[in-house]
């Protein structure tokens, strides 16, 4: 045997599948343990310096695509793919075998039953087809039928589930994009650089009476601006219940505060804006002058050791956590409550109109379809592998005019020898 086959041969067999699941589980379980996405520092803070090393080397950080991880799939596909293509030949001989007589007539097969007066009754209490009448070697009458071939294909199409669902999974794994959005109603935004824009409609938070969350609720409209008249499409989201526009996927990830800014310069109104908690907004004419908004606390609290948090989620008593950069540098920092201001030189600074925005996630992958029909592909597989069972029965006509009835059943063990000995019990005592 050439090198080249003894390749083909490892590659393709059951052994090397074998092995490969198991690596393919140890990674995912590995992957699963160790955090994704980090940094060096973040790992070498909760681990060592040693073991982040270890971790950034060996791509842990992003396992499910490091370059280990998608040829551990690539030859899992690759095996799968080769032990389909070396079976299929003799899958299709087998097949064209099953429902054809010649075989079988010189099969003595699983069971059989002699001095039967009429083969058709049993034929029918097995819930064969109708046979066809044929000929053996030497010349006497035979009948013979077999069905649910479909159950040979069962591994094979079991098979070709499990590769497409990996090649749909892995392949939208490695192309997929994502995208977050966060606004308040009203707002209009870019979805990345799909040429696409979101517009938040209107947005909800439902609360339960101890004030936690029992659902957020955002209403969008997506317009594609690709296309001539920019068509639209809109849709409902909540947790868990996403909507599909333009085949991309949108999911109302979470949510928190913004608020109205608003900036005069010498008691003259000068600009005025909407940001979200976390969002800086530069001063108009003195842009090396920015104003952040840390985070907005609805029940203000400020508790010694613990710092400022919030009572409860009620507007009861309104607090905006602010900072102040010039060119870089912090000149201040504190909380600001709903009636006060907060002057720097001659720019007087206020915070008004609390608001909940919501954060979008967007997601595109376009071997979607392609995973889902390998899901139903190998349950399909499944199916006709342990439900469906191939089987064929035959009657040869005696010398003394009875007919031996034979037959064999790939599948069934046991319960189809009980059948067919029921099958042929019943006909013999109607004789």
């Amino acid at each position: 045997m050439s090198v080249f086959k003894r390749i083909y041969k490892f590659i393709a067999s059951m052994r090397f599948a074998i092995a490969l699941l198991v690596v393919l589980a140890v990674a995912c379980s590995v992957g699963s343990l160790v955090t994704q996405g980090q940094s060096y520092d973040w790992y070498a803070q909760r681990y060592s310096e040693r073991t982040a090393a270890l971790i950034l080397a060996l791509g842990l950080d992003d396992a499910f695509h490091s370059a280990w991880f998608i040829a551990i799939t690539g030859f899992l596909c690759l095996n799968l793919t080769l032990c389909n293509l070396t079976r299929l030949p003799r899958l299709i001989r087998l097949a064209k075998a099953e429902g054809r007589p010649e075989g079988a007539l010189k099969d003595p097969g699983d069971v059989s039953a002699a001095n039967i007066a009429d083969p058709r009754a049993v034929f029918a209490r097995l819930r064969m087809p109708a046979p066809i009448a044929c000929q053996t070697e030497d010349g006497r009458e035979a009948l013979f039928a077999s069905k649910h071939r479909a159950g040979l294909w069962g591994a094979w199409v079991c098979h070709l589930g499990i590769l497409l669902l990996i090649l749909g999974f892995g392949l939208g794994q490695m192309t997929q994009e994502q995208y977050a959005v966060y606004g308040v109603p009203g707002d209009v935004k870019p979805i990345g650089d799909t040429g696409r824009m979101l517009q938040i409609d209107d947005f909800t938070v439902g609360l339960r009476d101890d004030d936690t969350v029992e659902q957020y609720t955002a209403k969008i409209t997506v317009y594609d601006m690709n296309a001539d008249g920019a068509p639209s499409q809109s849709a409902e989201i909540r947790v868990n219940q996403p909507a599909t526009l333009f085949g991309m996927k949108f999911y109302q990830n979470s949510t928190g505060w913004a608020g109205k800014v608003n900036i005069a310069k010498d008691g003259e109104p000068l600009q005025e804006a909407v940001i979200c908690a976390g969002e800086y907004l530069p001063v108009a004419d003195k842009p090396e002058l920015v104003v952040v908004l840390n985070a907005f606390y609805p029940d203000y609290r400020f508790v010694p050791g613990e710092g400022p948090s919030t009572a409860s989620g009620q507007l009861n008593h309104p607090a905006w956590l602010y900072s102040v950069y010039y060119q870089g540098q912090v000149l201040g920092m504190n909380a600001l409550m709903a009636d006060e201001e907060l002057t720097i030189d001659e720019y007087t600074v206020t915070f008004t109109d609390p608001q909940s925005y919501t954060l979008i996630s967007v997601k595109r992958d376009r071997f979607t379809p392609l995973a889902l029909v390998g899901g139903l592909v190998t349950m399909l597989g499944l199916l006709l592998a342990f439900y469906v069972q191939p089987a064929r029965a035959w009657a040869i006509r005696q010398d003394d005019g009875g007919w031996t009835v034979h037959g064999r059943c790939r599948k069934g063990g046991a319960i189809w020898r009980e059948d067919f000995e029921r099958a042929a019990g019943t006909a013999s005592n109607e004789e």
